[in-house]
């Protein structure tokens, strides 16, 4: 019986690993980008504030959200949005 994400990645709403893979960073990603509103615009604090209760390199996890297209960041670097897909 194959895993889901949540099974092989996370430890309850802990994320233990950013996996290497980039299918595999991709399914994680689309379960993090589920803790965000869509139509909010969030400040970088915010963000990290969200991300820190999941790993303890939250600065990755949004880095790897802004590159991936899961969210908009503005030119400032200051205020982030869910990419509406």
């Amino acid at each position: 019986m194959k895993k889901t994400v949540r099974e092989r990645y996370f430890n309850g709403e802990y994320l233990t690993t950013i996996p290497k893979k980039e299918k595999n960073k991709l399914e994680v990603l689309d379960e993090i980008i589920n803790l965000f509103e869509k139509k909010r615009i969030y400040d970088e604090k915010e963000i990290n504030e969200i991300l820190k209760k999941l790993y303890p390199d939250f600065a990755i996890l949004r880095r790897y959200l802004v590159d991936y297209g899961y969210l908009n960041r503005n030119k400032e670097c200051t205020k982030y949005s869910v990419n509406e897909r």
